[in-house]
């Protein structure tokens, strides 16, 4: 079960955490002989850490049954960490181990990217393609059961520890869905999870659509070989699109490379610690930087944590133009660090903050152009409420020097049919273009079925028309 990648570990913390505990233990040794200021500290903790020795000596030698040591403390550990943000957690040998997996593109399990949401296990996004997709689970669901038990109260290791199994077992999921009027199960069979983080489809004319559905470990280099391809084969590009929509986020390093592939110099992201002071900032370097052709980026509400470091980099430096809805919001670092029995602690050590100044965390990224994701559904209602398209739909209107009384008729009978909503809404995207309605490639295939794509497709040519006009104009002065 994959729960919401963490982001790359600093291993400055673990540094630090070494010489904090070192630098306990040597104080307690030498009975606080030091300044007034240290005992005291030192003296509070140890007080403290005496209350929970006491209390777990109490429960070994005196609850009703015997009791296991090793489950005591990882609980006392799980229910301190409660107390901070939902993405600090306490990792488990087996679930660490299969943390460390997730991020190499393959795993077992149905594939779900997990969070919690108003004290709600959430969906942020099912992994394309894998068992869960397949099984009609959407982002945004909400997870009220498992195997008929309820989610309430469990943290994402502990949904995540109900949820793994053995590939071909099944698992089922009470969802909760706007529009439902009560949850409904759905069964889903475990496998294996392969992610493929980039996904490149050639829009023709110079023009690229790229998916990034995860940043893993294999991400920018993939990005950087399909972009290669697409301008060896085109000679150049016209444009790009990069859809980061469901896009949970993943490794931070990834997110600074692929930011940086797009930027040849300037800010990418700054982290912020609890010492205002201690920030560190990473800058983008101009060596292999992609040449600097049109970008829109289309997010929404559930692209978090690096495709919001990828969007605010580029937004904020000028590169690229963000189209959709406003991200999620998840703008906090996490540093791993590996314990001695092979279990792991996941903490939030950081805020990230974009290269203008701005903290992610619970804002998001505010796109530069707002478009919902009509559904096909949208579109047929709308035309069914849209009696008149054009002159042309009107009866009896003049000829145009192209038309005669037969094709009048025609576009009257078209314009009925479009009224009634027996044309699945392809005329409106279309605006009636038979050549794409007819076109089966996996161009026109996405095109049609999204319309956020279709948008930004539309205006990348602008931005290339306004761009030839403007050399034309350029040109026509250097003339005169």
């Amino acid at each position: 079960m994959k729960t919401k990648l963490a982001l790359k570990a600093h291993t400055i913390f673990a540094g630090r955490a070494k010489k904090y505990i070192l630098s306990l233990i040597l104080l307690l040794a030498l009975g606080f002989a030091a300044t007034p200021s240290l005992r005291s500290f030192a003296s509070d903790r140890y007080v403290d850490l005496q209350l929970f020795t006491k209390v777990l000596n109490l429960v070994q030698q005196y609850y009703v049954e015997e009791v296991d040591l090793k489950k005591l403390i990882y609980g006392g550990v799980k229910g301190m960490l409660r107390e901070l943000d939902p993405h600090t957690n306490f990792l488990p040998p087996d679930i660490f181990k299969e943390f460390e997996s997730e991020t190499s593109g393959e795993f077992g399990g149905f594939g779900v990217e997990l969070t919690i949401l108003k004290g709600v296990l959430t969906i942020i996004s099912p992994i394309e393609d894998a068992p869960a997709w397949v099984a009609g689970i959407k982002a945004g669901d909400k997870i009220v059961a498992i195997n008929g038990e309820s989610t309430k109260g469990l943290s994402l290791v502990e949904a995540a520890q109900r949820m793994k199994g053995t590939k071909g077992t099944k698992i089922k999921l009470g969802i909760f869905r706007e529009g439902f009027d009560e949850p409904k199960d759905f069964t889903i069979a475990r496998g294996t999870v392969k992610i493929k983080s980039v996904k490149y489809t050639d829009l023709n004319n110079g023009f690229a659509y790229v998916k990034l559905t995860s940043f893993i470990e294999n991400s920018f280099r993939d990005l950087n070989n399909e972009m290669n391809k697409h301008m060896q084969k085109n000679k150049g590009t016209k444009g790009l699109i990069l859809d980061l929509r469901r896009n949970p986020g993943g490794l931070l390093d990834q997110a600074e490379k692929i930011s940086d592939l797009f930027l040849e110099k300037g800010t990418i992201v700054s982290t912020v610690g609890r010492n205002k002071k201690d920030q560190e900032i990473r800058y983008a370097k101009s060596e292999g930087t992609l040449p600097n052709f049109p970008i829109i980026v289309l997010v929404d509400e559930f692209s978090a944590s690096a495709s919001e470091i990828v969007a605010g980099a580029l937004q904020d430096n000028k590169r690229a133009l963000i189209m959709g809805k406003r991200t999620f919001g998840k703008g906090s670092v996490q540093s791993v660090v590996k314990l001695g029995d092979g279990s792991g602690l996941k903490l939030t050590v950081a805020r990230y903050y974009t290269p203008s100044g701005r903290s992610i965390q619970a804002e998001g990224i505010q796109p530069d152009v707002t478009v919902d994701n009509l559904s096909q559904d949208i579109i047929e209602k709308a035309i069914q409420r849209t009696e008149i398209q054009r002159e042309r739909d009107m009866k009896g209107h003049l000829l145009g020097e192209s038309e005669n009384e037969s094709n009048e008729t025609e576009s009257a009978q078209a314009a009925a049919t479009a009224t009634k909503g027996k044309d699945k809404g392809l005329d409106f995207w279309w605006n009636q273009n038979e050549d794409l309605k007819k076109d089966s490639s996996p161009r026109a295939s996405l095109l049609r079925s999204d319309f956020q794509v279709l948008q930004a497709y539309n205006y990348l040519k602008a931005w290339n028309v306004m761009k030839s006009f403007d050399e034309n104009k350029t040109q026509a002065k250097s003339k005169q």
